[in-house]
């Protein structure tokens, strides 16, 4: 009998685990879905902003942030996008043109994608 109260216990136990995970999986996909949103457009022009030199910057992926836009303010985090910022050390001190239409093909600096068509048809706060 004692034999059978053990094995019953490790199946007890089991499935309360694979529940646990479940849980915790469900939970997780709720606040980091796994196929992320796509960007937003913040603006249709880039923000010029002087680097310093050594210091680190969080540029805003998902064009949510409305506090310190083109950086990071964490709304990513709270409008469950999926997206996360781009973290990147200036190299040396000088004014850039960070892009905020969030097209740009060399993130985080503007390449003039937000003068293409595309971009300037499309409305502040919506997806390209």
């Amino acid at each position: 009998m004692r034999g059978v109260g053990a094995m019953l216990w490790l199946l007890v136990r089991s499935t309360w685990n694979l529940n646990q995970k479940r849980h915790i999986s469900s939970w997780l996909a709720r606040w980091f879905p796994q196929i992320p949103a796509k960007p937003v457009v913040a603006l249709k022009t880039p923000i010029k902003v002087e680097l310093v030199a050594g210091k680190t910057y969080r540029w805003c992926v998902c064009g949510h942030s409305k506090k310190q836009q083109p950086f990071c303010d964490g709304s990513h985090f709270f409008q469950r996008t999926g997206l996360t910022p781009l973290k990147f050390k200036a190299q040396e001190t000088r004014v850039v043109a960070l892009c905020t239409c969030k097209a740009t093909k060399k993130p985080p600096y503007c390449d003039g994608t937000h003068r293409s068509e595309e971009v300037q048809k499309a409305e502040v706060g919506s997806p390209l």
